[in-house]
């Protein structure tokens, strides 16, 4: 395989049970992106934390300098080479970071996509990464949402989730389960 980077996308404090915007299923995402994150750090492969801040103390979540603000424990990156976090103020992190150097000067050509939410930064992040010509793959079951509701209709979050990783299967990803990754990379 090319060299390849893990991508966590926004496992923050808000999106858990305990935050202001909790997701559909995220006690379960995390569960599985906890085990790809440990397979990474065994072995030693580069890991990019994404957190996201609002810029302004109005937003709904993620307000700047918040406990909420903060990566999830569960997921807290560790100090080392092979960690660095990525502050982003935008839905797609390549947007008004550094992202893409960073990747660059590590020689990274494939991602790992896990994190939330799966129908905006998840999307936005891995439809940027492959205009960008990076190989992507999406853990799907590392990844969560919540219900949206659109001219009075409301989705229920599984059905948010499936139509999205549809979406980024049909063109931009390799959409896989995080143990069938596993699996492929003992």
């Amino acid at each position: 395989m090319s060299p390849t980077a893990l991508m966590i996308v926004d496992l923050q404090n808000d999106y858990f049970p305990e935050g202001k915007w909790p997701l559909v299923g995220i006690e379960s995402a995390t569960e599985k992106a906890v085990a790809v994150l440990e397979h990474f750090r065994e072995h030693a492969l580069p890991i990019v934390h994404i957190r996201h801040e609002f810029s302004s103390d109005e937003a709904p979540f993620f307000v700047p300098d918040s406990q909420g603000a903060h990566i999830h424990r569960s997921m807290a990156p560790q100090e080392s080479s092979n960690e660095a976090v990525i502050l982003k103020n935008n839905v797609n992190a390549f947007l008004g970071t550094n992202l893409h150097q960073h990747l660059q000067t590590q020689g990274i050509e494939h991602l790992v996509v896990i994190g939330a939410m799966s129908h905006m930064c998840i999307d936005a992040a891995t439809r940027a990464a492959s205009d960008l010509g990076y190989g992507v793959t999406v853990l799907q079951d590392a990844c969560a949402t919540h219900d949206q509701t659109f001219n009075g209709v409301t989705v229920p979050a599984a059905q948010v989730h499936a139509s999205f990783m549809a979406g980024l299967a049909f063109a931009y990803a390799e959409v896989t389960d995080a143990a069938e990754w596993l699996k492929r990379h003992p």
